[in-house]
């Protein structure tokens, strides 16, 4: 396959977090980028930028506004599924429609999406899709089931369209970052806390100084321009701290489950004994 940089993106939660710095990052420096918000008003107004509305909670707007951004581009040499957001409470107290609607937002739309492009990617010879994940689908994070294990389920199914795309001109990337400095904390949803309310709190305040402490965006962007510009760029990238992206991949390989659950509850203050939700 002949090399060449990849020159139009559609890239999904363009409006704020991760989302926004690879918008600025991709568009500055010569990418066509598509970008997609559930409320276009908050997109930026950027040259080489277009916005798109799409509901990734809609089936029938992620087709309606794929449909209409494949006009305009002409079709997409990069598919950047990172649109995101979560939820926070006790698993047994989630509502079912929250579940649901996590598993829409964080794996379903994005399947829906590389469906739709995959004819063409495969059709014109070239082709990249870049699935953020998380590392919180291979390090479950208290109180985020839902998010944690549909981030979880799109890292799987990526790995299963790398095999079934073997051979093909398409490759695949999961890209998952550990904690980012952004504003996704402050607008994931909490439910309401059941009896264990002290237990919840504190698990919420380490991951907000997790997350003020972690490296900013900027450093996922770069990460998706080195995968975009990488002729066999690798299957996986973990970005962030030394510590979440290096050493964690390390220790879910090697280490048993239980010293892992062991490790987990300590990270997140949850001490042995106490009852849990």
């Amino acid at each position: 396959m002949e090399s060449k940089r990849p020159s139009t993106v559609l890239l999904t939660g363009a409006s704020s977090g991760i989302g926004l710095e690879i918008v600025r990052l991709l568009a500055a420096r010569g990418c066509e980028v598509w970008g997609t918000s559930r409320d276009a008003a908050k997109l930026p107004q950027l040259p080489h930028f277009h916005p798109l509305r799409m509901d990734l909670t809609d089936d029938a707007s992620i087709r309606e506004s794929f449909a209409q951004a494949q006009r305009e581009a002409g079709g997409f040499d990069v598919l950047i599924n990172n649109a995101g957001s979560a939820v926070f409470g006790p698993t047994a107290l989630m509502p079912v429609e929250m579940m649901r609607e996590q598993f829409q937002l964080l794996l379903h739309g994005p399947m829906e999406l590389v469906r739709l492009s995959l004819p063409a990617m495969c059709q014109c010879g070239c082709g990249l899709i870049v699935n953020i994940t998380s590392l919180a689908g291979t390090f479950p994070i208290p109180y985020m089931a839902a998010y944690s294990a549909a981030k979880g389920a799109l890292s799987a199914c990526s790995q299963c369209l790398r095999l079934e795309l073997a051979g093909t001109p398409v490759r695949v990337v999961d890209v998952q970052p550990a904690d980012i400095n952004t504003a996704f904390h402050t607008a994931t949803r909490r439910v309401a806390a059941d009896t264990d309310h002290t237990r919840q709190e504190a698990v919420w305040e380490i991951q907000r100084r997790n997350m003020a402490a972690a490296p900013p965006p900027q450093c996922v962007a770069e990460a998706v321009w080195r995968v975009i510009n990488d002729r066999n760029p690798p299957p996986v990238v973990a970005v962030g701290s030394f510590f979440q992206a290096k050493l964690g991949p390390w220790a879910a390989r090697f280490l048993p489950a239980r010293w892992l659950d062991w490790f987990l509850r300590r990270y997140y203050g949850i001490q042995d004994g106490s009852r849990g939700s």
